[in-house]
């Protein structure tokens, strides 16, 4: 019984890591993004760089926040 929980906290945590991880991209992404914004022409370019930039990032943000949380949450747990 004991050992079931260690295997789902297990995969948890690296589930969390994961996510991390792929959140810390999809941030980086955003930034390069919001900063292509500089180097677009027309207004309307202009506009659908900062606007995907800002939900790329908010979603990279997202997921580092709420894998952050897990991870507190399965150590404190243990």
């Amino acid at each position: 019984m004991n050992l079931e929980k260690d295997i789902e906290k297990l995969a948890r945590l690296k589930s969390a890591e994961i996510n991390k991880a792929l959140g810390l991209f999809i941030l980086a992404f955003g930034f390069v993004v919001i900063f292509a914004t500089f180097f677009t022409d027309t207004f309307v370019g202009q506009m659908t760089n900062l606007i995907a930039g800002f939900i790329l990032a908010s979603i990279g943000g997202g997921m580092m926040l709420k894998a952050k949380t897990t991870i507190k949450k399965i150590n404190l747990v243990k």
